[in-house]
């Protein structure tokens, strides 16, 4: 693929290009790229600091070594979603990355974060329901508890981090759309 590269040195596909399947191995160098990449270490600087504005969880308290443990849990959920998706979608082939509408006008890239947040190529390039996310997502809100401060380890609070995990996909979704774009205006190479 010839498309623009990451801050993490990796290509990120272009809607244009012909589309190539994540296969074996390919799945886990996308997961530990992606996992702490300078785009999703992005939209866990955004969540930490809204969640220590809110100070939630009260446990970690609304001060910079706060905002510190929330970036590393947020870091280790992340990446704990991103293993299962990418284990769970080879079920069926379903291909987790995230392609940019390059092109486009801003609302329709902005449009196209959103939806792909929710939808993912299959093995033929097509656009599908991420069935493998609607899957990871919920599996690693419950599976992460065993590591979250007490005031977060119940059902409610299990349940709420499910549609704040989708509000991270599109704000990941939304810097990988816009990254190549900052890159130019800062003089660098896309």
């Amino acid at each position: 693929m010839a498309g623009p590269t990451e801050p993490t040195g990796a290509v990120i596909p272009d809607e244009k290009d012909p589309y190539e399947p994540l296969k074996g191995r390919a799945r886990l160098n996308w997961v530990l790229r992606n996992s702490i990449s300078p785009r999703r270490f992005g939209s866990y600087v955004i969540t930490s600091a809204i969640g220590t504005g809110t100070n939630s969880p009260e446990e970690y308290g609304p001060h910079w070594d706060g905002f510190a443990k929330r970036i590393a849990l947020r870091a280790s959920t992340g990446t704990t979603g991103m293993l299962l998706e990418a284990g769970i979608g080879t079920l069926w082939d379903e291909d987790p990355r995230y392609v940019p509408a390059a092109g486009k006008p801003v609302k329709g890239r902005l449009l196209n974060a959103v939806k792909m947040a929710f939808l993912a190529r299959n093995g033929r390039g097509e656009i599908v329901p991420a069935y493998a996310r609607y899957i990871s997502i919920p599996t690693s809100a419950f599976v992460t508890r065993t590591w979250r401060p007490e005031s977060q380890r119940d059902i409610s609070g299990t349940v709420t981090r499910i549609p704040l995990s989708f509000l991270d996909r599109i704000i990941s979704n939304t810097f990988t759309e816009f990254w190549p774009d900052i890159r130019k205006k800062l003089g660098k190479k896309p």
